[in-house]
């Protein structure tokens, strides 16, 4: 499976999502003669700069409008009667639609009555189809992101001079890990942020892969602090069959009961946490306590965050973004003389009978629990001699 990272460290828009797929491998040409299909009335090129030092390309829009108002559907039906492939149509249309329910949310309108002002212009339309062309034409089957630079300050809009993010970036990365470095200025744009709040599939660090390509987008400006690029990693999904990107979420506790801290364990598993656990922890002024590890999927870390807050005594939670893996597995049903138990077999051939199948069955066969575990054990090692 190809996959693809935008490395938003500088933030992230429209023209530099298009410039660093391009700078990543892409046929320029492929790409441009796409665009024609949209009927822009517009010229467009992908040109060969740099930003401190760094080599990137820059995606320009050459058109006579550049603060067209339009509607969704107006946009929306432009995209369906261009000759895009359909897999860039639809891709192109979520972005849109996502952007729409946002700037509906910021102005309280229906999503229909939404003028587009900026991000309805012939640039901006180019900008969403052009990375949706970009990432179909790569092939990109999947998309990750990293933390989005936001940038701060204020920026000046149709709408006035607002706070960075602007409104509709931040709608648009609610649940989103943000923060903000470098030049007190926009870097992340509305429509950047709707290009990877849509697409991604998830959001921190970089996922495990075979990396074959590297690209740089250009921002329009050279900052001192930073290269003001985008940079995309494009590659083969590694072998792990299950590796994702989570959230590890951690606090050291000195002053809640063993009771009040094994209740919160078990809240944060019935909450959906993929693993809790207590490590005895050697604290300021040799105060024994306990470290609290919680590892979450990125979108339950608030939640998850919350639980810990409530169901302890703590002030304070250390957040980190982590790559978890799971050897591929499989699910076996073997006979026992205590009744049917679960087994899981890994890719490598390793077993384990399913706990919870085994202490059930014990429970209520009023067996030992090592007894049923055994019985599992010897049943599933039966069932593989004739293959070997």
């Amino acid at each position: 499976m190809k996959i693809c990272y935008l490395d938003a460290f500088s933030g992230i828009s429209g023209d530099m999502t298009v410039g660093a797929l391009a700078d990543a491998g892409l046929d320029a040409r492929e790409l441009i003669d796409a665009l024609r299909g949209l009927n822009l009335q517009a010229d467009f090129r992908i040109e060969k700069t740099s930003r401190r030092g760094i080599a990137a390309s820059k995606f320009h829009v050459d058109a006579k409008e550049t603060k067209a108002h339009r509607h969704l559907h107006h946009i929306l039906d432009l995209i369906e009667r261009s000759s895009l492939s359909k897999r860039a149509k639809q891709n192109a249309s979520a972005v849109f639609c996502r952007l729409g329910q946002a700037e509906a949310r910021v102005h309280d309108v229906p999503i229909e009555k939404v003028h587009f002002h900026e991000v309805g212009a012939i640039d901006s339309i180019a900008d969403i189809a052009g990375a949706a062309i970009a990432f179909d034409l790569l092939g990109v089957e999947e998309i990750y992101c990293s933390a989005i630079n936001t940038g701060s300050g204020t920026v000046t809009t149709e709408h006035g001079l607002l706070p960075v993010p602007a409104p509709a970036t931040a709608i648009l990365l609610e649940g989103k890990p943000v923060y903000a470095r470098g030049p007190a200025m926009e870097l992340t744009t509305p429509t950047g942020a709707a290009i990877a709040a849509t697409l991604a599939k998830d959001f921190g660090v970089l996922p495990p892969m075979h990396l074959k390509a590297t690209g740089f987008g250009a921002g329009d400006r050279d900052f001192a602090e930073q290269a003001n690029v985008l940079r995309v990693l494009t590659g083969e999904a590694s072998r792990a069959s299950e590796s994702t990107l989570v959230s590890v979420l951690e606090a050291n506790i000195d002053d809640s009961s063993p009771q009040i801290l094994g209740y919160a364990l078990e809240r944060l598993m019935e909450a959906g946490a993929l693993d809790a656990s207590l490590s005895p922890l050697q604290m300021k002024k040799n105060r024994p306590g306990s470290l609290l590890r919680v590892i979450a999927r990125p979108e339950d870390q608030e939640r998850l965050a919350q639980i810990i807050f409530d169901e302890t005594s703590t002030l304070g939670l250390r957040i980190q973004s982590a790559e978890r893996r799971v050897e591929e597995r499989r699910i076996v049903e073997v006979e026992t003389a205590f009744g049917k138990i679960k087994v899981k077999v890994s890719r490598q051939g390793t077993f384990a009978p399913e706990f919870e199948d085994c202490r059930a069955i014990a429970r209520a066969a009023g067996a030992p629990l090592r007894q049923v575990i055994a019985a599992a054990s010897d049943a599933y090692r039966k069932t593989r001699q004739p293959e070997e």
